[in-house]
């Protein structure tokens, strides 16, 4: 079965960290390999939105709200990708969703998508 699953998120004060992590389940990924990690956020009323995304490669890109406070890495052994927030504000309240590239069969090009955490921010 292949499944992307996040966790990290919860609520913290402005001016805080947090580490969300999105692993990607199921054998045969180890197969097929992965292409793109990415994380995208979607915040209450607003429409879902990039923040970063990590290539096979290493290669890194950010949204430009998040530049210099959010970081992305990712462990290929472990088929994990990582977003370390600093200085969080309240703007980014959001839940935090995962996408996977993978060329398994049979799957979406656009990604596999994790079901989302809650990032809260707030005083």
């Amino acid at each position: 079965q292949v499944q992307v699953v996040e966790s990290g998120g919860g609520s913290v004060q402005p001016g805080g960290s947090l580490r969300l992590s999105c692993t990607a389940s199921g054998n045969i990924f180890s197969a097929y390999g992965i292409y793109a990690m990415a994380w995208y956020r979607q915040a209450p009323g607003k429409q879902r939105e990039f923040v970063a995304t990590v290539g096979s490669g290493d290669s890194t890109n950010y949204a430009d709200a998040v530049k210099g406070r959010f970081t992305i890495s990712r462990d290929n052994a472990k088929k994990t990708v990582y977003l370390q927030m600093s200085r969080l504000n309240p703007e980014d309240t959001a839940v935090y969703y995962c996408n996977v590239q993978t060329p398994i069969p049979g799957l979406s090009p656009l990604g596999i998508w994790g079901q989302g955490t809650q990032v809260t921010v707030s005083s």
